[in-house]
């Protein structure tokens, strides 16, 4: 069958976001001249929204956890970039490293052509509330879920039955994970539909788990910012059921990380303190070319910045930005 073609339909109607987007779409376009093994593409193409979900799709037929991880990576530099309004030489650099890692491997072609079906995102929302209360490996299957409806959303013309049944199947996917902790009584997160106080709420536990699991990694406290702002992000974009469907899982996730790190936990080196952060383009510019990890470092800052959007306590955020090297 042949590929799909690109899509020249027009934007969906503006919403939270769209200003921000349209304005980052005229300021991060590529420089001429750019660097080697860049390619340069039209902003307004969303060709990382593309890539993403298609390879969100297609993970759950080859290392699903790894490729979902991949996936939804390519969504958060997207919206990072956008929503964040990152200088151009940013833009030109992140877009290489998925160029020179991911973008033209099979986990990321193109589907075949077939009629989109936008009204038919909410599946993905029905797998996740499936396992309502479940903690499901440190909450991916919500945060899997939430990129993919965010993509959709953004290019609903993308929204095709393969893709959708794709993303259903990595959702149902993600396995438990430390699910027989009970979530302590006193972890009691804001509803999530009150942005503001569940987003200060998530960074104050972030923050908390950078101190915490200092020498064990950072997965912990990164992992905090990405699943508590999955659920404010479902929240905010009108699928409160979905966000709260996860809130007993959430809780667990909280309740483990307060705990610290045990005897069995690894001990992995520190990162080098800098003054460096993934919203300059110097940051991606001395990032080798195959520090990507499995997305988490475009996941981790996309998420940081989104939640720290809806914090206006100056004292959390100077807190929060001192530390934030650990992570990233």
């Amino acid at each position: 069958m042949a590929a799909e073609p690109v899509n020249n339909a027009p934007q969906i109607s503006m919403d939270r976001r769209q200003f921000a987007l349209r304005a980052a779409t005229g300021l991060c376009g590529l420089a001429a001249g750019g660097l080697r093994g860049a390619v340069e593409h039209d902003p307004s193409s969303r060709r990382l929204v593309r890539l993403g979900l298609n390879a969100m799709a297609r993970a759950h037929s080859l290392s699903y956890f790894a490729d979902g991880h991949r996936g939804a990576a390519f969504i958060s530099a997207h919206l990072m970039v956008e929503e964040n309004q990152l200088p151009p030489e940013a833009r030109q650099r992140i877009e290489q490293l998925f160029d020179l890692n991911w973008s033209n491997t099979p986990l990321c072609a193109d589907f075949p052509v077939e009629d989109a079906e936008p009204e038919k995102v909410k599946r993905i929302g029905e797998a996740l509330m499936e396992t309502r209360g479940s903690l499901r490996e440190v909450g991916h299957n919500a945060i899997f879920a939430m990129h993919a409806v965010r993509g959709f959303r953004l290019m609903p013309e993308l929204a095709t039955p393969r893709r959708i049944d794709g993303v259903c199947k990595l959702i149902r996917a993600i396995k438990p994970w430390r699910d027989e902790v009970k979530a302590a009584a006193e972890v009691d997160p804001p509803p999530f539909s009150d942005v503001p106080a569940a987003a200060a709420f998530v960074l104050r536990e972030a923050s908390g788990a950078i101190d915490r699991w200092q020498g064990h990694g950072q997965g912990f406290s990164g992992h905090m910012l990405t699943f508590g702002q999955a659920l404010i992000e479902f929240a905010e974009m009108g699928d409160l059921e979905w966000a709260e469907s996860c809130r007993e899982a959430f809780r667990k996730y909280v309740t483990i990380t307060r705990q610290g790190p045990g005897a069995e936990d690894k001990v992995y080196a520190e990162h080098s303190r800098t003054g460096l952060r993934p919203n300059s383009a110097e940051y991606w510019q001395r990032r080798g070319n195959k520090q990507v990890d499995i997305g988490h470092a475009f996941k981790y800052p996309y998420s940081y910045y989104d939640l720290l959007r809806h914090v206006h306590d100056e004292g959390l955020r100077r807190e929060l930005d001192d530390k934030a090297w650990r992570v990233f």
